[in-house]
C-alpha cells in the first residue's frame, strides 16, 4: 500500500482509463475501469461530500455551520436537479464505453467490442430515467410514474445484459463443449465445481439487488430508507466484483494460453521439468521463438510433444501437440 512505484502505476493506469480514446486499450486498462463501475456509490459520496462543504454549510453564520433547511427540496447536493450527480454516476460506464469503441477501431471487430459497448450504454438510460423520475417526483409532476416505469424497464434490460455478459463472455461459462463440467467450460482451474456454481448464483442475485431498493423506497415514505439500502448494497457490489475478478482473470489466462500469448507458461497446468526446460531453451535462443509483434522476416516452426497433467476437468493424461511459430500477428488482450 505504501509502495511508491505501485502508486505511480495506479495513477498511470487511471490516466489511461480516462484518456482511452487516444491510445490503445490493454487488459489492465479495462480491468481497472471495470473496478470503477463497482465503485459508483463511492464516487457519488465523494461528490456529495465536496458539494456539501461548498454549497450547503453556512460558513458566514456565527451560530453554527449546519444548514437549517425547512424541507428536503432545499437540499442541493442530494438532488439530481443540478446535473452533476448524474454525470458522476455515468462516468465509469462512459470510460468503458469509449474503451470498447477504441478497441473496435483497432481490431475492426464488431463482436465483441460494439456489443460490449452496447452493454455499458444501457447505464446511460438507467441513470437518465432515474434522474428524471427523482426530479419530477420532487416537483410533483404527474408524469413521474412514466419515468418510473421506464426506469424499471431499462434497469431490467441492463441487468440481464450485464449478467449474460458476465457468465458467457467474461467468465466463459455455459460452454456447449463443457463435457462433464455441466454449465461451465471444458477447462477449469479451481479444484471444486461448487465454486463456479456458487459464483453464478451470487452474480445473479446481486445483479438484481436494485429491485430490493426500489421496492422498499416505493412502499415507504421514509426518505432515509433508500439511503440505508444503498449503503448496504454498495459493499455487496464490491464483493460481487471481488468474486468476478477471480473468474475473469482465470478465463483471460486460459484464453491467452490457448492463443499462445502467455510468455513461457504455455498452459495453466504445470509441465514436467524436461518439457519446461526445452521450451525455455527454445525461447532463449536467437533462432528460437521471436516476439509476435516484431516484423516478420522469416518463419520457422517447431513441433514437440508435451506430456502434461490435465486440468481438473480431465481424468487422465494425454499427449498435446504444441506448434510454436514466429508470426507478425498482433495479439489483442
Amino acid at each position: 500500500f505504501l509502495c511508491v512505484s505501485k502508486r505511480l502505476l495506479h495513477v498511470r493506469l487511471q490516466f489511461r482509463v480516462f484518456t482511452a480514446p487516444f491510445h490503445r486499450v490493454e487488459f489492465a486498462d479495462f480491468w481497472l475501469a471495470d473496478q470503477l463501475n463497482s465503485l459508483v456509490v463511492v464516487l457519488m459520496d465523494l461528490e456529495y461530500l465536496i458539494c456539501f462543504y461548498i454549497f450547503e454549510l453556512q460558513w458566514s453564520n456565527s451560530k453554527g455551520l449546519l444548514p437549517k433547511f425547512k424541507d428536503s427540496g432545499d437540499y442541493v447536493c442530494h438532488s439530481y436537479s443540478y446535473g452533476l450527480r448524474a454525470i458522476i454516476q455515468c462516468l465509469p460506464a462512459w470510460c468503458r464505453f469509449i474503451q470498447c469503441l477504441r478497441r473496435y477501431r483497432d481490431t475492426k471487430r464488431a463482436f465483441p467490442h460494439l456489443v460490449n459497448a452496447g452493454k455499458y450504454s444501457t447505464t446511460f438510460f438507467v441513470v437518465t430515467f432515474a434522474a428524471l423520475y427523482a426530479t419530477h417526483r420532487e416537483q410533483g409532476h404527474t408524469d413521474a410514474d412514466m419515468f418510473f416505469y421506464l426506469l424499471i424497464v431499462f434497469s431490467t434490460i441492463s441487468s440481464l445484459y450485464t449478467l449474460i455478459w458476465d457468465l458467457r463472455m467474461d467468465w466463459g461459462l455455459f460452454d456447449r463443449g463443457a463435457g462433464e463440467n455441466t454449465f461451465l467450460r471444458e477447462e477449469i482451474v479451481y479444484p471444486h465445481k461448487a465454486y463456479y456454481y456458487c459464483a453464478i448464483i451470487e452474480d445473479v442475485i446481486l445483479r438484481f439487488a436494485w429491485t430490493i431498493q426500489i421496492s422498499l423506497t416505493t412502499m415507504t415514505k421514509i426518505h432515509s430508507v433508500g439511503d440505508i439500502v444503498a449503503t448496504v448494497l454498495a459493499p455487496l457490489e464490491v464483493f460481487r466484483r471481488f468474486v468476478w475478478n477471480f473468474f475473469r482473470l482465470e478465463n483471460e489466462h486460459l484464453n491467452n494460453c490457448g492463443e499462445f500469448r502467455a510468455v513461457r507458461d504455455i498452459s495453466v497446468a504445470p509441465l514436467n521439468a524436461d518439457d519446461q526446460t526445452l521450451l525455455e531453451q527454445m525461447m532463449d535462443q536467437e533462432d528460437g521463438v521471436r516476439n509476435r509483434s516484431g516484423k516478420k522476416t522469416w518463419k520457422r516452426s517447431y513441433s514437440l510433444s508435451l506430456r502434461r497433467p490435465l486440468l481438473s476437468s480431465s481424468q487422465s493424461k494425454k499427449d498435446t501437440k504444441v506448434l510454436i511459430e514466429d508470426t507478425d500477428d498482433e495479439a489483442f488482450s
